[in-house]
């Protein structure tokens, strides 16, 4: 019978080790607040180095579909919204 990935039926391979001892806090048990705080901000700075930026005629285009679906969609809205005006000035006086 097979058990799906991550099912309590399978135990981790860290469970099986009786040898080795939990500490209460984990990895962060003995850290400091400076500490924590320091590998917060290199663990930021790390994930921001991975991210692909845009070019700038990528950036344009995209600002420029975004401001011109933004334009369709008002228009949109305002239209409905006209038509439901006037459908409630026709239906209650």
């Amino acid at each position: 019978m097979t058990d799906a990935v991550g099912s309590i039926d399978m135990p981790d391979a860290q469970d099986e080790a009786p040898d080795k001892k939990s500490r209460k806090g984990g990895k962060r048990g003995k850290k400091g607040p400076l500490k924590r705080l320091a590998l917060f901000y290199r663990q930021i700075v790390a994930e921001l180095r991975k991210v692909v930026w845009p070019t700038r005629n990528q950036l344009t285009t995209y600002t420029t579909v975004v401001i011109i679906f933004v334009v369709i969609m008002i228009g949109l809205v305002t239209l409905i919204d006209y038509g439901f005006s006037h459908a409630a000035k026709y239906v209650f006086g």
